[in-house]
């Protein structure tokens, strides 16, 4: 479980890195184009995905917290139970890595930093970052793992035929 652990703090760890570079290095709303597609923001969320709840008043920010902290508990709690398989463990890495870079920034900045902003043809795709990137992947290997996974690994249930 060891190795999945140190995968979720480098998930943290680079995500927060990235976000110092970009606070150190853009003002609030600035926008630096890299390509036609996609350019470097610096925004504050205090919403979830998609800025849901952004316009709340400030409880959404300890809720999403709260909620963060709690699903990272129950995957920590997955990942010891699926120890030997490797997909869903780094799935749940991830998840985690990336859940905790953001409940980071709730705590210190009272908003998740935000600066990957892609856009085509007049069509936007929210703000976001490495925390949510990893996150996504997690839950597309999670829903991957937990689709097409090996149900050899799993113990056969009492009663079932072997």
């Amino acid at each position: 479980m060891l190795p999945w652990l140190i995968l979720a703090v480098v998930v943290g760890v680079l995500d927060q890195v990235t976000k110092q570079l970009v606070l150190a290095n853009l003002y609030r709303g600035e926008v630096i184009p890299v390509t036609g597609f996609f350019d470097l923001v610096l925004v504050f969320n205090t919403g979830a995905a998609f800025s849901f709840l952004a316009e709340h008043g400030g409880w959404q920010r300890w809720f999403f917290t709260v909620l963060a902290l709690g699903i990272s508990a129950w995957l920590l709690a997955l990942m010891h139970h699926h120890r030997h398989e490797k997909l869903l463990p780094a799935a749940f890495a991830l998840i985690i890595g990336g859940a905790l870079g953001n409940v980071y920034d709730r705590l210190v900045h009272g908003a998740v930093v935000d600066f990957l902003h892609f856009h085509y043809a007049g069509w936007s795709w929210p703000a976001f970052n490495l925390a949510d990137s990893a996150i996504t992947v997690g839950v597309v290997m999670m829903l991957w793992g937990q689709l097409f996974g090996p149900a050899a690994s799993d113990p056969p249930r009492p009663g079932a035929p072997s």
